[in-house]
């Protein structure tokens, strides 16, 4: 539970040995390089990046194109690949990826060459396979699809709408010296061959281009069937050509690990000639600054002393000004939640890292919502799957790790509220029913899990003012801790002890008295200490804005209501279904009982389906809503965030990942 303390490093090397340096410090994983202070004599170092850019995208677009193609391959055939995932290398293989460039380059621009002549193909298999459906009907035509006009007689071929055949029968029979015969139908058009002569030529067109008549597109000197099975023909040549290419492509798999190296290789390549932007130069020196985690400095200090011996470097502690990357030290059910907090804003490098106490709250937050057994379990499990099958620490990896943890607290709230799939299976049940229970609280009946879960929230609360008061007292403010923190908390604590002395069935009266006297000491001491830092009237206003605060105080209690509100909606769904399928719902026969083969089979669907919509719900909701009260309530007492991750150099690989034991 703690950010880890950052050094910064001050590195002057020869300007020839940059490369050898950066890649020593990649290899650490361990250094993120800043932008350089402008120091006397000295210039920026400016490097070009265009054509290492282009190189990265011809690799990567060759890629993106191959590697779906090579999955689906392997799936249909059943294939086993090591090469399709992330693939883990050494560091040396990495490095090695150099040497592979002229290789690498060559296998890409062959690669490309077929893709493009594959699109090429296909662009040309279309329009044969447009032409193909043009020429489909006139392949019943013997004759040559170029009739020749006489000097007296126009001959035309064509097709026309099946729609307007009866319509051009009428009126081509008011057209002197026309022939006409239908020579072949599909299910839209008519082809048709005409002769007319040439005194009625002109009427005969507008009759034609009444109807929609299309003249026969092709000017071959061939016949119909000609040219229909030379266009199949053809159709078949091109495709076969396709396929041919295919196997080409697909014979690049043998390559897939050394392309996925050598793109990454590059990307680190540009990255490098991208930070060159933050370094300086001078005639033959090169200036770097750098942060470095402490617990990393003899790492680094051992990976530039192996890089080269003319080298000058120091490390000392940033100064108050300057903002240090983020890097979080916490154990491996902590990390999970991190995720959760990096989307509202990650931890500031010089405050209290919350994410430990945050994650207890947001577990049992999410246990809370979801509140049964066999809902737990299957998150758990599920969850726990995907996280074990995931290598690296992506988003989905964390999120099922949120999930899996987050199932463990649903299945203890399932046994408090007796609740197995919405049905009671316990001979006891510790918690009030969530539909039914009722609190009295000073006369009023309230629901009990509304009144429990705003207990709960006020914990939580409580816990963010003394995570204030942590804050406050890290950064030596020893006042502002007790004062702003502190008697915040004291003053939470009085209201939970209030509020449950007021709920007449726990019969202890008592602690209302009790809760009541500590709230208000704490708010007075809030508010005759808000203002110690202002003069005369503002100290005034201070504290009168402390105790107008206790107005949002309680807005954030009520809050914490959404928490028995997706609890009761999920719960009520569970019931029904499983009192329709087994229980039997308002006194309905089960389905499972009934005898029925078609209910008992509805039943099972009714079952799966119902609850697996009920869990994946009840998920969506609990997920955003519980991370709504860590960001508004708890982190709204204490949180600064806007930090900046850690991303040392190198880091950033798409398609590789180096052996840790390769790069300690």
């Amino acid at each position: 539970m703690a950010v880890v303390e950052m050094s910064k490093l001050n590195l002057i090397a020869m300007s020839y040995d940059r490369d050898k340096i950066l890649n020593a410090l990649q290899r650490t994983q361990a250094t993120e390089i800043k932008l350089h202070s402008e120091t006397e004599y000295t210039a920026p170092l400016t490097e070009d990046t265009e054509a290492l850019s282009e190189r990265l995208t011809r690799g990567e677009t060759a890629l993106e194109v191959l590697l779906p193609r090579i999955e689906t391959y392997y799936k249909a055939n059943k294939i086993k690949s090591d090469n399709l995932g992330e693939v883990e290398i050494s560091y040396h293989e990495f490095i090695g990826a150099g040497d592979n460039a002229q290789k690498c380059e060559k296998l890409i621009e062959q690669l490309n060459t077929l893709l493009d002549k594959e699109r090429e193909l296909k662009a040309e298999l279309a329009s044969v396979e447009r032409l193909i459906s043009s020429a489909e009907i006139y392949s019943h035509f013997s004759g040559s699809l170029r009739p020749e006009n006489t000097a007296h007689t126009a001959l035309r071929l064509g097709t026309l709408p099946s729609q307007q055949k009866d319509a051009f029968c009428a009126q081509a029979e008011n057209i002197p010296l026309l022939s006409f015969r239908f020579m072949a139908s599909d299910s839209d058009s008519e082809l048709i061959m005409l002769a007319v002569h040439r005194a009625s030529e002109s009427d005969m067109n507008d009759v034609l281009q009444g109807v929609g008549f299309a003249s026969c597109p092709f000017a071959d000197d061939c016949t119909g069937e000609e040219l229909y099975n030379s266009l199949k023909e053809k159709k078949r040549e091109i495709t076969k050509n396709i396929e041919k290419i295919n196997s080409e492509i697909l014979s690049f798999d043998k390559h897939i690990k050394d392309l996925k190296i050598y793109c990454d290789f590059l990307g680190f390549g540009l990255e490098k000639a991208t930070s060159a932007e933050k370094m300086r130069k001078t005639a033959a020196t090169f200036l770097l600054e750098a942060y470095v985690p402490e617990e990393a400095q003899p790492d680094v200090e051992r990976a530039i002393d192996g890089a080269t011996d003319t080298v000058w470097y120091k490390f000392s502690q940033p100064s108050e000004d300057e903002t240090p990357p983020t890097l979080l030290k916490n154990n491996k059910v902590v990390k999970n939640f991190e995720a959760v907090t990096d989307m509202y804003s990650p931890v500031n490098y010089r405050e209290f890292d919350p994410n430990t106490v945050m994650a207890f709250f947001y577990s049992l937050f999410l246990g809370f919502i979801m509140g049964d057994v066999i809902y737990g379990l299957l998150m758990t499990a599920f969850g726990g799957f995907i996280y074990l099958r995931q290598k690296r620490e992506t988003g989905m990896k964390k999120l099922a790790g949120v999930f899996a943890i987050g199932g463990i607290f649903a299945v203890f709230w399932g046994f408090l509220f007796n609740s197995f799939l919405g049905m009671n299976a316990l001979p006891y049940t510790v918690m009030p029913d969530a539909k039914d229970g009722r609190y009295s609280l000073m006369g009023i009946k309230i629901p009990s899990v509304l009144v429990i879960s705003m207990l709960i929230g006020m914990v939580q609360l409580c816990a963010g003012y003394v995570c204030r008061a942590v804050q406050c007292w890290r950064r030596g403010d020893i006042r502002g801790g007790i004062f702003d923190g502190m008697s915040w908390a004291c003053f939470m604590v009085g209201l939970m002890l209030a509020a449950v002395g007021l709920v007449e069935d726990f019969s202890i009266p008592s602690l209302a008295i009790a809760g009541g006297i500590v709230a208000g000491a704490s708010l007075l001491l809030a508010m005759l200490t808000a203002g110690r830092k202002e003069k005369f009237f503002g100290k005034f206003t201070k504290g009168f804005g402390a105790a107008y605060g206790v107005i949002n105080v309680v807005s954030d209690i009520l809050s914490y209501a959404r928490l028995y509100g997706l609890m009761l909606s999920g719960a009520v769904i569970a019931q029904i279904i499983s009192g329709f399928v087994v229980t039997g719902y308002n006194g309905s026969s089960p389905f499972l009982f009934s005898g029925n083969a078609g209910l008992i089979i509805l039943g099972v669907f009714l079952m799966i389906v119902g609850h697996a919509f009920n869990l994946a719900i009840g998920l969506l909701g609990a997920y955003i809503h519980d991370a709504r009260l860590q960001y508004v309530e708890f982190y709204g007492r204490f949180y600064e965030g806007e930090g900046e991750l850690f991303r040392p150099l190198g880091s950033d690989m798409k398609h590789t990942r180096l052996e840790l034991s390769e790069t300690n």
